[in-house]
């Protein structure tokens, strides 16, 4: 009988765990579950448990646990799927909890990234990691064409190209900008003073003059021989092409910093180097993507996920996470760590992401911005004129906006 009360008693004091669920992606779905033991050792009876998801699938996983009520507590979120989910009301809003927090202190982070988390005023995000595009050069390419500097802007751009494709060889180009990526334009567009959307994303703005102009300049990288009209399909590989001399500017993110350095031969390590993008009238901004960490509004526990978050926003977290995965860290405190400090590549991402603008902020952005990539083909092959490429942009983009307009109207009545 003691026996049966002691053991009794030891049931009934043992702490019960808490499991939280996340749910990442890709490759950052494997690297967490490296992170997730000390953070349990410091939360005796939190176990966060992690499902992996592809990102091919995860967009349509999302939505089917939204129906079916069975989200996570967390989840990795790509930036651009946060106004979806906010339209669906299915995130905790977090500027409670980041009021009262030590360690999420909001001006630590690239504000441009921040913002992608703010919808309607709500912050439903804390950004985990970011990404953004800027221009990968040959230096050794541009020297021979009498430059020892990158641009600085898009007319000094434009005599570089010119110079580099007067003295290449047949087949080699100034720049790739392969036809079947938006990114590239994207990031031209978003350094105009005119939004891509206009009245509250009720309509598309592409027929103003500020993505005319960023139209015309892409366009003209083409008309002009400067740039093949190729899809990255059509280039066995992208980074022996680079170092072939075939194309001297490529815009790209982050992770070619690491296929740069393995895959050209140590001779060649010295002739290329990373910059911030030039805009049309100086330094330019290039655009806010990356991955976020979200709470789900059905989550019992809040408590834990919020404090499994602000584990991962730590500096010290974030280097860690930088080391196993090459991601850029959102946080300015991060960047001092002299390993990021001190890497001559990553140092134009820095900068970079100074100036870095998030998308419209609006559920369609994903087949507005497909809509626009495909757009930007067109003129590249027809070279229709600009004006009626837009114009007939702005009517594609203003027949999905269409239901937004009947929400936001409904709801202002």
């Amino acid at each position: 009988m003691l026996l049966a009360l002691l053991l009794a008693a030891c049931t009934r004091s043992a702490p019960e765990e808490t499991i939280v669920s996340l749910w990442a992606m890709g490759r950052e779905g494997e690297v967490v579950q490296e992170l997730i033991p000390e953070f349990e050792r410091s939360h005796p009876g939190v176990r966060i448990r992690v499902q992996q998801l592809p990102w091919t699938a995860a967009h349509e996983k999302l939505l089917t646990a939204y129906a079916g009520d069975s989200t996570p507590d967390i989840a990795q979120m790509g930036n651009t799927w946060v106004p979806e989910m906010a339209a669906l009301k299915a995130l905790e809003p977090l500027d409670d909890w980041i009021k009262y927090s030590t360690v999420v202190q909001r001006a630590d982070f690239f504000a441009g990234i921040w913002s992608t988390n703010v919808i309607a005023d709500q912050t439903l995000g804390v950004p985990w990691y970011v990404d953004t595009r800027l221009l990968y050069y040959r230096r050794d390419l541009l020297a021979a064409a009498g430059y020892d500097h990158p641009p600085r802007d898009w007319a000094e751009w434009r005599l570089m190209m010119a110079a580099i494709k007067a003295k290449a060889q047949p087949g080699q180009f100034a720049i790739f900008l392969p036809v079947n990526e938006f990114d590239p334009l994207l990031a031209l567009a978003l350094q105009q003073d005119e939004t891509l959307l206009r009245d509250n994303g009720r309509y598309g703005q592409f027929s103003g003059k500020g993505f005319q102009r960023s139209l015309s300049f892409y366009s003209e990288i083409f008309s002009r021989g400067w740039a093949p009209n190729f899809t990255n399909n059509q280039i066995a590989n992208v980074w022996s092409e680079f170092g072939r001399g075939s194309f001297a500017f490529y815009i790209s993110g982050p992770w070619n910093i690491g296929e740069f350095k393995r895959r050209l031969p140590a001779e060649q390590q010295g002739s290329w180097m990373t910059a911030p993008l030039p805009g049309p009238n100086g330094p330019g901004a290039s655009t806010a993507g990356g991955s976020s960490l979200v709470i789900f509004k059905k989550s019992r526990h809040k408590k834990e996920a919020w404090a499994f978050i602000e584990y991962l926003s730590r500096p010290e977290t974030q280097k860690r996470f930088h080391a196993l995965t090459g991601n850029l860290p959102p946080r300015r405190s991060t960047w001092q760590d002299p390993a990021l400090a001190s890497d001559e590549y990553a140092r134009a991402y820095r900068e970079q992401l100074e100036r870095v603008k998030p998308s419209p902020a609006v559920p369609e952005w994903e087949r507005i911005v497909q809509e626009m990539q495909l757009a930007a083909a067109r003129q590249v092959h027809d070279q229709q004129p600009v004006a009626q490429a837009t114009a007939e942009l702005d009517a594609r983009v203003d027949g999905f906006l269409e239901k937004r307009r009947w929400m936001l109207d409904r709801a202002a009545k």
